[in-house]
């Protein structure tokens, strides 16, 4: 399948995605608060700036994008058709990023939590919640 974009409005578009209070972060901020949990977003001391932090539970949370962080098995994960060699390069760092940061943030006493944005809803988000209150 072709691009109905042009190599120029494709690189515009791609450019405006936002990797901070991306929707699916903004529901889950907002539900969690409304429980009652306290967080603080985007720790950059702490490896890999994970977009929620609990430091009260010793707990971070990773609000992935099943596209941008290759959801296994899903549907949203799917590889782009065209310049196919450098997604797949891309997407493969994302990965190798995401779980040297977890690994290092374990090795810290950290418990990490990885959300993905297929995942969200309310009964996800209860269950999170219960999680994250866990010691």
């Amino acid at each position: 399948m072709t691009d109905i974009f042009t190599p120029e409005r494709r690189s515009e578009i791609m450019s405006s995605i936002r990797s901070r209070d991306t929707r699916p972060e903004l529901i889950v901020r907002s539900f969690l608060h409304a429980m009652g949990l306290r967080f603080r977003l985007y720790r950059r001391d702490l490896p890999g700036s994970p977009d929620l932090v609990f430091p009260k539970y010793k707990f971070v949370l990773f609000v992935h994008g099943c596209f941008w962080h290759q959801h296994p098995g899903c549907k949203r994960a799917r590889m782009p058709s065209t310049r196919r060699s450098f997604w797949q390069a891309k997407l493969r760092r994302n990965i190798e990023r995401d779980l040297e940061a977890v690994r290092q943030l374990r090795d810290k006493g950290w418990r990490v939590f990885v959300l993905w944005e297929c995942e969200i809803g309310e009964g996800a988000l209860i269950d999170l919640a219960d999680r994250i209150r866990q010691e």
